[in-house]
This record gives C-alpha cells, sequence and structure tokens, in this order.
C-alpha cells in the first residue's frame, strides 16, 4: 500500500468542508468576542458601577507586599473576566437554542420505517433463529417458501 505524502494528506484535510467551516466560526467568533467584551466593558460594567454605588471593578486589587514593586493581585478584572465569560456562554446558549429551533421548524421529518426485525422464530420447535435463515439451526426444519414441513 502506497504511502500518502504529508503535503497530499495535509491537501485532502483542508479541502474537507468541517475544516473550512471551522475555521469561519472561529473567526466569528474571534469578531463576536469582541463586540461582547465591549458590551460587558462599556455597558454592563458601568450599569453594575451605578448599582453598586460607583464600584469600579478594575480598580479592585491586593497589594502583595510593601514598596512601589511590590507585585499586585488585580482581581476586578477576573471578575470583569466571569462576567464577560459568563454574557459570552449565554448569548452563545440562546443562538443555538433559537438555531436548533428554526432546524427543527423547518427541517422536512419523514416518518422513520421501522427496521425489518432481525430475528424471528421458528414456527417447529419456537427457536429464535435469523430472519432470513430458510433452515432453523436448531431442529433443522425448512423455512422456504414451500419447504417440506
Amino acid at each position: 500500500m502506497k504511502k500518502k505524502g504529508f503535503i497530499k494528506e495535509f491537501q485532502e484535510f483542508i479541502s474537507r468542508g468541517n475544516v473550512i467551516d471551522m475555521a469561519v466560526g472561529v473567526i466569528i467568533g474571534g469578531a463576536f468576542q469582541t463586540i461582547i467584551s465591549s458590551l460587558v466593558n462599556d455597558v454592563i460594567m458601568p450599569l453594575i458601577s451605578v448599582i453598586t454605588g460607583g464600584i469600579d471593578f478594575t480598580m479592585w486589587k491586593l497589594k502583595l507586599g510593601a514598596g512601589a514593586d511590590a507585585p499586585v493581585v488585580h482581581y476586578g478584572n477576573l471578575i470583569t473576566a466571569i462576567i464577560n465569560f459568563l454574557l459570552m456562554a449565554f448569548v452563545i446558549f440562546t443562538f443555538i437554542k433559537i438555531m436548533n429551533n428554526l432546524r427543527d421548524r423547518f427541517s422536512k421529518t419523514e416518518e422513520e420505517v421501522p427496521a425489518a426485525p432481525e430475528t424471528k422464530i421458528c414456527p417447529f420447535c419456537l427457536s429464535e433463529i435469523p430472519a432470513d435463515a430458510v433452515k432453523c439451526a436448531h431442529c433443522t426444519s425448512d423455512l422456504s417458501e414451500g419447504g417440506a414441513i
């Protein structure tokens, strides 16, 4: 068996439709993240600040030590990032829910035909046998049409 070259295998991988769809989704997701970040930082966080009496979460920090060069933990930025994440997750969840509802509403649902049974019962010995069997494996009776009884 001939091995495919790395370049040929990569071309096949890239030319698949789902890879291109995924790349487009990642690009759109990155742009969408910018919109959500702006919504959180420029709209929601100022509203929360007004509601909480002028608290600015980005100013919340914990200084670890004394002096001008002491490390600082900016946990207010973490709170902002958590709100950003929760809002992004909520928007994506809502979008997927709407898309699934639209897909279900507009997809043509065909009545599923029940699958043919895989087994049947031998009329002579009542053993379970494959549905396509023409002779019972248990009692050796002929099960074909017009077969001997």
